[in-house]
């Protein structure tokens, strides 16, 4: 079935000048991935589709500078209390009204450790919500955080609605959401799509696009035979073997934004042997050839990191890639005890580009050291409720793209004790806790760095590369890939 679809797209590539007829139908978005949930405050995946249900209080606009939201304005009362005055007359899709208390009982349910929300490591500085009057709120957190707004612009902290919420349950919530956002939920089938009709009440507007749909198409090659048929009209996650024929096809664009996707990166679960040895994962690290891997696999279309902090990123720091010495490698193993190497579990999934291509190629470079890889391949849905508990050595993708700072690409995944977090070095938690104490911004930038140097020579995890963002569209869709890696549909017009 693959290479039909795959002849099938070629000959359709080959056509000179199909022209799809215009049809007034919903925009569809295809994507990779088969959604699970969406409760904005207990995400397991990216909030693409959540992003256009519900608000945040503090919003990016296309130039990645932080704008009022639901929020009108915010201002800093002391070390350790921000002051968000609340836009009047919004209402949640139900007719719910939002208010203060929405705000509170939003954080409130995040931050409960009774609930454990995997994303609560964004928002764990805030110790509680006060509510002053209705359209008042004074958030308190930990210590100082200068990040406070930054972190009310994504999730976990979209607001929802106290009542609905109370009314029908958290699981209903789930697959049943109701939000103040540009798009009213309609149906979500698993492994299918989800349906949002446009909000004709929204505070910023009516939306140009009246209905959207995101569409599950797992395979690469079927995702793009359905865009240049006409079936979709925006594909997340283009192969990149097609890329370049997308880019002459007379009926779509390929749409790419550098550096733009997540790091991709080998997680390892370091309270399980021999993964507690740093000698052990420093010889893993140069085991991998990553030039080889972005250049022959990914064809170029991502770059090779040797920090999980993104170039965009308030922090970063050029850290290069761990260099690839396979003879350095197999004398670290020995001196840590393992001269014939071990045999270990590494678990992917079907969600990063050419991600399984990309695994065998590293087990294959592993095994070149010695170094023999059980590999477990699970489908998405499966893999997301595993990671990180499992592995030991897991594939994950990471990203501070809605935040455009480094607490958001490490402290997650390196801070032990995070739902994210299979890491246990107690200098990187010292570091990583003062960082989030820090104001001043160039005092702040030097404890990051610290921990980006800290973490190229402990090795808690093999950062591996940073992927391009990859979108196709059809010619008539007015969109443009975001450093944030947002698809808000609001800003979508058809030609």
């Amino acid at each position: 079935m693959k290479r039909l679809l795959a002849l099938s797209l070629a000959a359709f590539l080959a056509l000179p000048g199909h022209d799809a007829i215009a049809q007034q139908k919903p925009l569809t978005i295809a994507r990779p991935i088969s959604t699970t949930a969406l409760d904005p405050g207990f995400l397991r995946e990216a909030a693409t589709i959540v992003d256009n249900i519900f608000d945040t209080l503090v919003m990016r606009d296309k130039d990645m500078k932080l704008v009022p939201g639901l929020a009108e304005s915010w201002k800093s009362i002391d070390d350790t209390t921000w002051e968000f005055k609340l836009r009047s007359g919004v209402k949640f899709h139900n007719g719910e009204a939002f208010d203060a208390n929405a705000v509170k009982f939003t954080i409130d349910r995040i931050i409960d450790p009774a609930a454990k929300s995997p994303t609560l490591s964004y928002i764990r500085t805030v110790k509680g919500v006060d509510v002053v009057d209705a359209t008042t709120v004074r958030v308190r957190t930990d210590g100082p955080d200068p990040l406070l707004p930054t972190r009310m612009s994504r999730y976990p902290a979209y607001i929802v609605p106290p009542g609905y919420v109370n009314q029908v349950g958290r699981d209903v919530f789930a697959t049943k959401p109701v939000g103040t956002g540009p798009y009213k939920f309609v149906e979500f089938v698993p492994d299918q799509h989800v349906i949002l009709d446009a909000n004709a009440d929204y505070w910023r507007g009516k939306p140009a696009v009246a209905r959207v749909s995101w569409k599950t198409i797992p395979d690469g090659t079927a995702r793009l035979t359905a865009l240049l048929t006409g079936e979709v009209d925006i594909v997340e996650s283009v192969p990149v073997d097609f890329a370049p024929r997308l880019k002459s096809s007379p009926d779509a664009d390929l749409v790419s934004v550098k550096n733009g996707g997540l790091i991709i990166y080998l997680g390892l679960v370091m309270k399980d042997a021999p993964l507690d040895n740093v000698k052990v994962r420093q010889a893993l690290n140069m085991a991998i050839d990553r030039k080889a891997i972005v250049d022959n696999i990914l064809q170029g279309m991502g770059s090779a990191m040797g920090t999980q902090v993104g170039p965009a990123d308030f922090g970063y720091v050029a850290i290069p890639p761990a260099p690839f010495n396979p003879a350095r490698a197999k004398a670290l193993l020995a001196e840590a005890g393992f001269p014939s190497g071990f045999t270990i579990r590494m678990q992917s999934s079907r969600r990063y580009i050419k991600d399984v291509e990309v695994a065998q190629a590293i087990a294959q470079q592993f095994g070149d050291i010695g170094v023999k890889v059980e590999q477990e391949v699970l489908a998405w849905s499966v893999y997301i409720q595993q990671v990180p508990q499992k592995g030991p050595i897991y594939m994950l993708g990471w990203g501070s793209t809605q935040t455009l700072d480094a607490d958001a690409a490490i402290y997650a995944i390196m801070r032990s004790g995070e739902p994210y977090s299979t890491v246990a070095i107690p200098e990187l938690d010292r570091l990583l806790d003062e960082s989030r104490r820090i104001v001043d911004p160039a005092a702040r930038a030097t404890v990051l760095e610290r921990i980006q140097r800290l973490a190229a020579e402990q090795v808690p995890m093999l950062t591996l590369y940073q992927e391009d963002a990859l979108y196709g569209k059809r010619k008539n869709v007015n969109f443009q890939g975001r450093p944030d890696a947002r698809i808000p549909v609001f800003d979508i017009s058809l030609r």
